[in-house]
């Protein structure tokens, strides 16, 4: 693959399809190289069920504040 004059990369199709590739991808600056991770043609559809709150929102915040405190101590200790 070669750069075009404007700095662009076109990635063949074989390879594309097997890297899952649609419409949009994240390139990552890996140091040496770059990382092309896929990203979802809809991200917030992508995301539907990812969080299950069974719990009220001041009662995860509560459990959230309270473990960073007990770890905080253990560090301490």
């Amino acid at each position: 693959m070669e750069l075009d004059s404007k700095g662009r990369i076109t990635l063949p199709k074989g390879i594309r399809d097997a890297a899952g590739i649609g419409g949009r991808v994240l390139a990552v600056n890996a140091g040496d190289h770059l990382k092309i991770i896929p990203l979802p043609s809809n991200p917030v559809e992508s995301l539907d069920g990812v969080l299950d709150l069974k719990k009220p929102f001041r009662e995860l915040r509560k459990e959230a504040e309270d473990l960073a405190v007990k770890r905080a101590k253990e560090r301490l200790s």
